[in-house]
């Protein structure tokens, strides 16, 4: 390679580290306008991004199957960890009439609706529209819905179908795509590929949910462990497309077998980080993506000169209308209407009406849908160009706007008027009875276990002390929940007092932890880790993390 081809080179990967940059900076600046504004993120970035289209930056292009292979897995597989395979089962009909028959519905409606009156439009087209659009996307309405304290139970449903309902979704995609660019393909072939991409994603992703329990029964490093963690979403997806099957439902899969139950496998030091990493990622991805909307738009706008007025103005009420309207009156039927198997075998009750209207307006769409539109291709198999990808593009666009801005925004407001929302004292009673039960068995077994590792009396007593102390205090604080009788006082003074102080006890310390280092007595290594030490006694007590004295639905 010559001087000025690598002159050249080093000069584009100053641009590429310059966007990234830049847009991590954007996104930070959201985040904090947002949390001080209770302006949705996602809108910031998107007018942010707008801003960035009209500068003179390069603009992005999008490669089709680098979205779906480094964007897709890691959203999805971070979502799925998180989880819960016990309460999706107590909710299984509800959860999968939204996930998978709805999402079938809301593509089928959108998909049919546009061939039908959209010129230009193929089914196979539309189709891939709808399954774009008709997964909600639980992050926004989570985000605000935990603010307003919803029900666990509504929380558990909006979790479990935003996951579910990507799967379904993007498996649809991948056969309306493949649709597309055959251009020849029978409804009932096009069946047959969504059954077989479904079952062959379930069994990779169960083969690689075991080989990484395997993994982890041998690998003890937490580093490591999230190398793992971090390549298990792409492993699985490519194993699933090599084989022809749906690597987002893989990825799916495998995340839930995998963050069903790690206890015994994985560190709580490995935990800690490999939740605050997938934290971080989800942040900067969600944050790009909607950065991308505001950035693709002026161009996708641009390529709608090949359609007329009408026709774009057809094409969005067709899909605003199945996307808004289906929801609630799904909801409605299939709720209102008695289920003969699903309560006396789940123990599950159907949602009231005011559920049901929380739950028709928790329909954000969001990252997965502007993800999954800009999968689509380019060109299809005869080479010739994609023309109605840039009206689809448009449309999604058009959806996630009008449910991020008019539902996001309102969503709080709404859950406040209907007066839908959780007992705070109950779940902190359950807490705190959980956190004395965990104690107590501890307690038992306090003997045994030190009989077995020859530990000394003074030591064992030491220990045995400090769980009667735990024991005593979560005692306290049960008789405060019982006292307080409304609801209302989760956390009482004295324990207020008292996290204040370890507060500023931990921030003593780590002063002091200073001065040894500046005095010279203690090497940077030794503070870091004594650093550590307090970093994770502070995280037992912190705010809307686990060991919180008032309970989170957001830890």
């Amino acid at each position: 390679m010559h001087a000025r081809e690598l002159i050249g080179l080093w000069h584009v990967v100053l641009s590429i580290l310059g966007l990234v940059l830049a847009g991590t900076a954007l996104i930070v600046a959201a985040q904090v306008v947002s949390a001080k504004t209770a302006i949705p993120a996602a809108v910031l970035l998107t007018l942010a991004g707008l801003a960035v289209s009209a500068s003179s930056l390069p603009d992005i292009v999008l490669d089709p199957d680098a979205v779906l292979t480094l964007v897709i897995p890691p959203l999805l597989y971070s979502a799925a960890l998180k989880s819960s395979l016990l309460a999706i089962r107590k909710n299984v009909w509800t959860i999968l009439s939204l996930s998978v028959a709805l999402v079938g519905a809301t593509a089928t409606v959108v998909g049919v609706g546009m061939a039908l009156w959209v010129p230009g439009v193929t089914l196979a087209a539309g189709l891939a529209l709808g399954a774009a659009v008709a997964p909600p996307d639980p992050v926004a309405a989570l985000a605000v819905g935990r603010t307003a304290g919803i029900p666990p139970k509504l929380v558990t449903l909006i979790e479990g179908e935003g996951l579910l309902n990507d799967a379904t979704a993007l498996t649809m995609l991948t056969v309306a795509t493949t649709a597309i660019a055959a251009e020849d393909m029978t409804f009932p072939h096009a069946g047959g590929l969504f059954v077989l991409a479904a079952v062959g994603g379930t069994v990779v992703g169960l083969v690689v949910a075991l080989l990484i329990r395997v993994a982890q029964k041998f690998v003890h490093d937490a580093l490591l462990l999230n190398v793992i963690s971090l390549a298990t979403p792409f492993v699985a997806y490519v194993a699933a497309e090599e084989v022809h099957a749906s690597g987002v439902l893989a990825v799916v899969v495998a995340a839930l077998v995998i963050g069903h139950d790690t206890r015994h496998t994985v560190s709580g030091a490995s935990r800690l980080q490999t939740s605050a990493v997938w934290r971080l990622i989800d942040l900067l991805l969600e944050g790009f993506v909607f950065l991308l909307i505001g950035e693709q738009l002026p161009t996708v706008v641009q390529g709608l000169s090949a359609y007329s007025v009408s026709t774009v103005a057809t094409a969005l009420v067709v899909t605003l209308a199945g996307v808004l309207l289906l929801r609630p009156l799904w909801l409605v039927l299939t709720e209102s209407i008695p289920r003969r198997f699903g309560p006396s075998r789940t123990g599950s009750t159907p949602l009231n009406g005011r559920e049901i209207l929380v739950m028709s307006w928790a329909g954000t769409r969001g990252v997965i849908t502007v993800a999954a539109v800009f999968s689509l291709p380019l060109t299809i198999d005869s080479g010739a160009e994609f023309e109605a990808r840039n009206l689809l593009l448009f449309c999604a666009f058009v959806v996630v706007l009008v449910t991020v801005i008019g539902q996001g925004t309102t969503f709080a407001p709404l859950v406040r008027a209907l007066k839908v929302h959780a007992d705070p004292a109950a779940e902190a009673r359950t807490w705190n009875e959980a956190r004395k039960g965990s104690a107590e068995a501890a307690l038992q077994q306090l003997d045994r276990i030190a009989d077995e590792e020859n530990m000394d009396d003074e030591a064992r007593d030491v220990m045995r002390a400090e769980f009667e102390r735990r024991i005593d205090r979560y005692d306290r604080r049960l008789d405060h929940l019982a006292e307080s009788g409304d609801g209302t006082s989760v956390v009482s003074p004295e324990q207020e007092a008292a996290t204040s102080v370890r507060r500023r006890l931990l921030g003593a310390q780590r002063d002091e932890l200073l001065r040894w280092r500046d005095a010279g007595r203690l090497a940077d290594a030794g503070m870091r880790a004594l650093e550590h030490e307090l970093d994770h006694e502070e995280h037992s007590f912190h705010p809307h993390q686990e060991g919180d004295d008032q309970p989170s639905a957001s830890s």
